[in-house]
């Protein structure tokens, strides 16, 4: 009796461990399963969240209204590894404008990424049909474009709406002219000669 009791149980367990194994493997893709499910949901939050802010960002940036400045943008200038950037801003309201500031985003030539500049006019205040210059001197190696983004009035997160023109060109490099001189050899005496082509040997 001992025998059969210890070969029925042995049996009952070995019919038991197939379901526990399987019972267990439905538990862990579940759990796996459900893990995946919200890393998804949080990362696609995340996303719509990021992209709602950015959009909100925009839409708070962007100038809204009729033009009330014309902004000139020079071609850029190299002077001995620094790029000069300018350009002019005319007041084309009817209003006193200023203190005026320009926000330039500068293109980082290393990893691409962005920098932004704040310019003072020169002068700040700009009466109507009135121009003010801006100018700004950084480093060749260091940026490779720049942008406007923004006129704004010192102080005033809100920008203001503006219109932008091609300003002064780049001047042509001049190439120095260069006069080259041949010496002419002195005629010969007459009974010297070159046998040359111009001046073939005489047969006597």
């Amino acid at each position: 009796m001992a025998i059969n009791s210890n070969v029925e149980e042995a049996f009952a367990e070995s019919n038991r461990s197939p379901a526990i194994k399987i019972l267990g493997a439905v538990l862990a893709l579940a759990l796996t399963g459900a893990v995946f499910a919200g890393y998804t949901y949080l990362r696609n939050k995340h996303a719509r969240e990021t992209a709602a802010s950015l959009a909100a960002q925009s839409v708070a940036v962007e100038p809204k209204g009729p033009p009330q400045a014309l902004i000139t943008i020079d071609d850029a200038m190299m002077q001995a590894g620094k790029t000069v950037l300018g350009g002019t801003v005319k007041n084309t309201s009817n209003q006193k404008l200023g203190p005026l500031v320009i926000e330039l985003e500068l293109k980082r030539r290393k990893d691409s990424g962005v920098d932004s500049k704040l310019i003072i006019l020169e002068p700040s205040q700009i009466e109507p049909q009135q121009e003010a210059h801006y100018s700004l001197e950084v480093q060749s190696r260091e940026y490779g474009s720049a942008r406007v983004i923004a006129l704004k009035i010192e102080g005033v997160e809100k920008p203001l709406p503006y219109a932008t023109a091609q300003g002064r060109k780049r001047p042509l490099e001049r190439t120095e002219s260069k006069t080259i001189t041949v010496d002419k050899r002195p005629p010969g005496k007459r009974d010297e000669f070159l046998n040359t082509a111009d001046n073939p040997a005489r047969v006597p």
